[in-house]
């Protein structure tokens, strides 16, 4: 055998060796992913957000949407969100310091589009209509801000299961909702077809795509889609 061939086997079996390491770190990365997943982090009672991270502000339902901050507010931007969507998540976590502080001192207002989108992706399928509901129907009991807050504060994971009925129901008690008529909505899904509408319509309305289709998270200005990437300051641009 010549030393260019011996050479060349050499590389074949270095290479081999790089390829094998590499998949066993893509296995034991994907076991441990699993691992946490099937952690349940749904268990037990949602706990309430720190009151760093809620909005302290107006809020109401307008139909399908809640609307967050004053009236006088100059700026108002439609945020579109799914409460299971990790991207979402990661939103709040980002810019959700700087949206809290401008709704505060009344230079912005918020639309929540709170949407079912990524029903399917929960195990058991449905919950993100079902915290959508939620969602509005803490926002009919004057406890949107604090249930979104502590929805976001310990996110359930993509692909795992999510809150059930009796978990959001205690923590709209938990926030301080005393109406029966908040337990009520939650197990009667009230307004379920109101939210298949909303998805609906949003994800049929050209203006809010990007490369063709729609996704959460999602900032509208004046019926148009806001452009965030590589701009970090999409929201002081907005206030000026």
């Amino acid at each position: 055998m010549t030393q260019a061939r011996k050479g060349g086997d050499r590389t074949k079996v270095i290479a081999g060796i790089a390829v094998v390491a590499v998949l066993a770190v893509a296995v034991i990365g994907y076991v441990i992913f699993q691992q946490q997943s099937s952690g349940s982090t749904t268990d037990g009672a949602i706990p309430a957000a720190p009151a760093a991270k809620i909005i302290s502000a107006p809020s109401a339902r307008d139909n399908n949407v809640v609307v967050v901050g004053k009236d006088t507010a100059k700026v108002t931007i439609d945020v579109y969100e799914d409460f299971l969507c990790p991207a979402c998540g990661q939103f709040e976590e980002i810019y959700g310091k700087d949206l809290k502080s401008a709704v505060e001192d009344g230079k912005l207002k918020i639309r929540y589009n709170i949407l079912p989108m990524l029903d399917r992706l929960s195990k058991p399928t449905g919950y993100s209509s079902l915290s959508a509901n939620a969602g509005l129907c803490a926002a009919d009991a004057g406890k949107f801000n604090e249930f979104h807050a502590a929805l976001y504060a310990k996110q359930p994971q993509e692909g795992g299961p999510g809150y059930t009925k009796d978990q959001l129901i205690k923590l709209g008690k938990d926030l301080g909702i005393t109406d029966a008529a908040y337990e009520t909505c939650v197990q009667n899904d009230t307004y379920k077809p109101q939210l298949a509408d909303l998805m609906a319509k949003t994800s049929a309305n050209d203006a809010l795509k990007n490369n063709g289709g729609f996704g959460t998270p999602t900032v509208a200005h004046n019926g148009t889609r806001v452009d965030m990437a590589g701009n970090d300051n999409w929201l002081a641009d907005l206030l000026k």
